[in-house]
Protein backbone atom coordinates (compact mmCIF):
# COMPACT_ATOMS: atom_id res chain seq x y z
CA UNK A 1 0.00 0.00 0.00
CA UNK A 2 1.38 3.53 -0.61
CA UNK A 3 1.41 6.41 1.56
CA UNK A 4 2.08 8.93 -1.46
CA UNK A 5 -0.74 11.75 -1.20
CA UNK A 6 -3.17 11.93 -4.16
CA UNK A 7 -5.29 14.59 -4.46
CA UNK A 8 -8.94 14.46 -3.65
CA UNK A 9 -10.95 16.32 -6.68
CA UNK A 10 -14.02 17.04 -4.06
CA UNK A 11 -11.73 18.63 -1.60
CA UNK A 12 -9.98 20.99 -4.45
CA UNK A 13 -13.46 21.83 -5.54
CA UNK A 14 -14.72 21.75 -1.79
CA UNK A 15 -11.92 24.18 -0.79
CA UNK A 16 -12.09 26.66 -4.24
CA UNK A 17 -15.50 27.07 -4.12
CA UNK A 18 -16.78 27.74 -0.38
CA UNK A 19 -15.94 31.15 1.27
CA UNK A 20 -12.75 30.49 3.39
CA UNK A 21 -9.92 32.37 4.98
CA UNK A 22 -6.51 31.42 3.95
CA UNK A 23 -3.60 32.21 5.58
CA UNK A 24 -1.09 32.39 2.75
CA UNK A 25 2.40 31.79 4.91
CA UNK A 26 5.35 33.04 2.33
CA UNK A 27 3.34 35.94 1.46
CA UNK A 28 5.42 39.34 0.97
CA UNK A 29 5.16 42.50 -1.33
CA UNK A 30 8.77 41.06 -3.05
CA UNK A 31 7.09 41.64 -7.00
CA UNK A 32 9.09 38.43 -8.14
CA UNK A 33 7.75 35.92 -5.82
CA UNK A 34 4.15 34.44 -7.02
CA UNK A 35 2.12 34.49 -3.59
CA UNK A 36 1.46 37.78 -3.72
CA UNK A 37 -0.60 37.24 -7.56
CA UNK A 38 -2.21 33.81 -5.79
CA UNK A 39 -2.95 35.41 -2.59
CA UNK A 40 -4.80 38.47 -4.89
CA UNK A 41 -6.33 35.96 -7.15
CA UNK A 42 -7.76 34.24 -4.26
CA UNK A 43 -9.50 37.26 -2.87
CA UNK A 44 -10.26 39.28 -5.89
CA UNK A 45 -11.61 36.18 -8.03
CA UNK A 46 -12.97 33.23 -5.86
CA UNK A 47 -13.56 35.60 -2.72
CA UNK A 48 -11.23 34.02 -0.15
CA UNK A 49 -10.08 36.40 3.03
CA UNK A 50 -6.60 36.38 2.75
CA UNK A 51 -4.11 36.38 5.71
CA UNK A 52 -0.97 37.18 5.18
CA UNK A 53 1.58 34.78 7.29
CA UNK A 54 5.84 35.81 7.26
CA UNK A 55 8.93 36.24 8.92
CA UNK A 56 8.17 39.84 8.67
CA UNK A 57 4.39 40.20 9.54
CA UNK A 58 4.25 42.54 7.01
CA UNK A 59 0.84 44.52 5.39
CA UNK A 60 0.22 42.74 1.82
CA UNK A 61 -2.34 43.76 -0.17
CA UNK A 62 -3.99 45.94 2.35
CA UNK A 63 -4.55 43.24 4.80
CA UNK A 64 -2.00 43.04 8.17
CA UNK A 65 0.48 40.43 8.29
CA UNK A 66 1.05 38.06 10.90
CA UNK A 67 4.98 36.51 12.14
CA UNK A 68 3.26 32.84 12.70
CA UNK A 69 -0.05 30.90 12.31
CA UNK A 70 -0.76 30.86 15.98
CA UNK A 71 -1.11 35.01 16.18
CA UNK A 72 -4.10 34.76 13.73
CA UNK A 73 -7.04 35.76 15.22
CA UNK A 74 -10.15 33.49 15.35
CA UNK A 75 -10.25 30.71 12.75
CA UNK A 76 -8.31 29.33 9.78
CA UNK A 77 -9.80 27.74 7.35
CA UNK A 78 -6.62 26.85 4.94
CA UNK A 79 -3.05 27.49 5.31
CA UNK A 80 -1.92 27.84 1.87
CA UNK A 81 1.89 27.13 1.68
CA UNK A 82 4.32 28.86 -0.20
CA UNK A 83 7.64 27.61 1.37
CA UNK A 84 10.51 25.32 0.77
CA UNK A 85 9.53 21.79 0.88
CA UNK A 86 11.86 21.22 3.74
CA UNK A 87 10.32 23.82 5.50
CA UNK A 88 6.54 22.98 5.26
CA UNK A 89 6.80 20.42 7.34
CA UNK A 90 6.95 22.98 10.57
CA UNK A 91 4.35 24.88 8.76
CA UNK A 92 1.71 22.06 8.56
CA UNK A 93 2.23 21.06 11.91
CA UNK A 94 1.78 24.88 13.24
CA UNK A 95 -1.63 24.26 11.20
CA UNK A 96 -2.25 21.41 13.28
CA UNK A 97 -1.93 22.97 16.58
CA UNK A 98 -4.06 25.80 15.65
CA UNK A 99 -6.99 24.02 14.52
CA UNK A 100 -6.84 24.76 10.60
CA UNK A 101 -9.35 22.70 8.14
CA UNK A 102 -6.61 22.11 5.13
CA UNK A 103 -3.62 22.51 4.15
CA UNK A 104 -2.79 23.54 0.54
CA UNK A 105 0.94 22.79 -0.12
CA UNK A 106 1.70 25.27 -3.52
CA UNK A 107 3.15 23.77 -7.00
CA UNK A 108 6.36 22.28 -6.22
CA UNK A 109 5.81 22.17 -2.16
CA UNK A 110 6.26 18.30 -1.59
CA UNK A 111 6.11 16.45 1.87
CA UNK A 112 4.49 13.11 2.24
CA UNK A 113 5.68 12.68 5.99
CA UNK A 114 3.47 16.17 6.47
CA UNK A 115 0.79 15.37 4.21
CA UNK A 116 0.43 11.90 6.66
CA UNK A 117 0.49 13.99 9.71
CA UNK A 118 -2.17 16.92 8.91
CA UNK A 119 -4.84 13.79 7.49
CA UNK A 120 -4.06 11.84 10.63
CA UNK A 121 -5.37 15.04 12.96
CA UNK A 122 -8.78 15.20 10.50
CA UNK A 123 -7.42 18.09 8.00
CA UNK A 124 -7.79 18.30 4.38
CA UNK A 125 -4.72 18.16 2.25
CA UNK A 126 -4.19 19.47 -1.37
CA UNK A 127 -0.27 19.17 -2.16
CA UNK A 128 1.73 20.11 -5.16
CA UNK A 129 -0.28 22.10 -7.05
CA UNK A 130 -1.85 25.86 -7.32
CA UNK A 131 -5.59 27.47 -6.83
CA UNK A 132 -5.42 29.16 -10.16
CA UNK A 133 -4.21 25.60 -12.01
CA UNK A 134 -6.94 24.17 -10.30
CA UNK A 135 -9.79 26.65 -10.55
CA UNK A 136 -10.21 26.51 -14.20
CA UNK A 137 -10.68 22.99 -14.28
CA UNK A 138 -13.51 22.62 -11.83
Amino acid sequence: MSSAHVNDPEVVHRLLTTPARWAVVGLTNNPRRVAPAIAKYLRDELGMQIIPVSPRAETVLGEPGYERLAQIPGPIDVVNCFVNSHKVGDIVDQAIDVGAKAVWMQLGVIDQSAAQRAKAAGLEVVMDTCPKIEYPLL
